[in-house]
C-alpha cells in the first residue's frame, strides 16, 4: 500500500494540472448541455401528452379561435 501523503501529493498535483489545461471542456460542457436539452424536452413532452394538459390547451385553443361576442 502506498503513502497516503503521497497519494495526496499526487492527487493535488494532478488536479492543478487539471486546471491549469482546459482542453476539451468545451465538449464535455456542450455535451452535458445537449443531455439536459434532451431530458427537458422528454419531461415537456411527457407533460403535454397528459389528457388533463391537452384538454386544457385544446379548450384555449378552442376558445381563442371562437368570435367574440358569438
Amino acid at each position: 500500500m502506498e503513502n497516503p501523503t503521497a497519494i495526496v501529493a499526487l492527487l493535488v498535483a494532478r488536479l492543478a494540472a487539471l486546471a491549469r489545461d482546459d482542453e476539451g471542456m468545451s465538449t464535455v460542457e456542450y455535451a452535458i448541455g445537449l443531455i439536459a436539452a434532451a431530458a427537458f424536452a422528454g419531461l415537456l413532452f411527457v407533460i403535454i401528452n397528459a389528457p388533463a394538459v391537452m384538454g386544457a390547451l385544446t379548450g384555449l385553443i378552442q376558445r381563442s379561435l371562437t368570435p367574440a361576442g358569438g
